[in-house]
């Protein structure tokens, strides 16, 4: 019941269906972040969607503004 009612939270905060299970790992991932989830139901849902082969990205990519780090004075 609980990966039915993730299906439905997604489809309505995102207007549409999730293509891939790392959407939904996405959301879930988001979800526990914000505190909409307990880590009892993110551990069960997390555990479900590697079961249908979500996968976590192998690194987090960031856009950087080069100008923006020049501006920054860092104390020593």
């Amino acid at each position: 019941m609980l990966f039915e009612e993730l299906i439905h939270r997604f489809k309505l905060e995102k207007k549409q269906p999730p293509l891939h299970a790392n959407e939904l790992l996405d959301y879930v991932q988001k979800s526990y972040i914000q505190c909409e989830l307990s880590i009892v139901d993110y551990k069960k849902l997390y555990s479900e969607l590697v079961k249908r082969n979500a996968e976590k990205p192998q690194c987090y990519v960031m856009n950087i503004n080069q100008t923006h780090l020049q501006k920054i004075n860092l104390p020593g």
